[in-house]
């Protein structure tokens, strides 16, 4: 439901999950029903992320972490790393986000080999190179993305692997992210025409990607373009988009040419409560 942007609704259902899974696993302590109580408090962290209240994303990866070490389960920890330096990624601490990831590598060599290990690595690896674009460490930023793109010719497509969505496509997504947050928008643009993603990729996905398109397109000056993709976000994910930090920075970059929008950038702008 998370990765269909069905949040409201997953916001409805979650707490009365929790409650469960918290019942579960205090009254059968076993490994399994800790981490789907885990899982549960991840699921609160994507919740809280998309609609933008950072102080209960920290809640819910404290109870995450909590949950995790009671199902000894590394992987979980090491995702618990990946997520919390994406939320200093967006509070623009580039170093405290680094050593999470450097944190959550280390937890990881903890877990079992396998494909379930290589995906959360992978996406690890993703997010540092996120981190590095933000603080324009290109070498670094491509170091990550070489590695992950690695890491995805042996995993595949690994959607549904925790819900990371990742693999081989996500990878090209975040080169991506990455060559715009290198200032680099001309050519995160062609990147993104060349290896368009398919429209079976979760919804979630989908929509930050067309985010990021827009972003650079606003700053190559292709503003019709920028609008547009910003309009496909809309379509694909409405209740992401709406509350997407990106999305709200975009259309304010739009704005100062809003003489040449059309008519139906005014409506975007309602709707976005502006």
């Amino acid at each position: 439901m998370v990765r269909a942007t069905r949040i409201k609704q997953v916001a409805t259902d979650l707490p009365g999950l929790i409650h469960e899974a918290t019942t579960a696993a205090h009254g059968i302590p076993k490994d399994r029903n800790w981490r789907v109580l885990a899982s549960a408090y991840r699921t609160a962290y994507d919740v809280t992320a998309k609609l933008g209240f950072p102080d209960l994303c920290t809640v819910a990866l404290d109870r995450l972490d909590w949950a995790a070490q009671r199902a000894s389960d590394p992987v979980l920890g090491g995702m618990r790393q990946y997520l919390r330096a994406l939320a200093y990624l967006r509070a623009s601490d580039y170093r405290t986000g680094k050593r999470l990831v450097a944190l959550g590598m280390s937890t990881l060599a903890q877990a079992e080999p396998g494909r379930v290990r290589d995906v959360v690595t992978g996406q690890l690896h993703l997010g540092a190179a996120v981190l590095a674009g933000r603080d324009k460490d290109e070498a670094a930023a491509d170091g990550h993305l070489t590695e992950a793109r690695r890491i995805a010719e042996r995993t595949g497509a690994a959607e549904k692997v925790h819900w990371l969505s990742f693999g081989p496509i996500n990878v090209v997504a975040h080169r991506v992210s990455v060559l715009a947050e290198l200032d680099r928008y001309p050519e995160a643009v062609r990147a993104a025409e060349e290896t368009p993603v398919p429209d079976g990729w979760p919804a979630s996905r989908r929509a930050h990607h067309y985010t990021e398109i827009a972003r650079a397109e606003m700053w190559t000056g292709r503003t019709d373009a920028a609008f547009k993709h910003l309009q496909l976000a809309r379509r694909v994910a409405p209740q992401q988009t709406r509350y997407h930090p990106t999305v709200r920075e975009t259309f304010a970059g739009l704005e100062s040419a809003k003489r040449r929008m059309p008519d139906s950038f005014s409506n975007y702008g309602a709707w976005l409560g502006r």
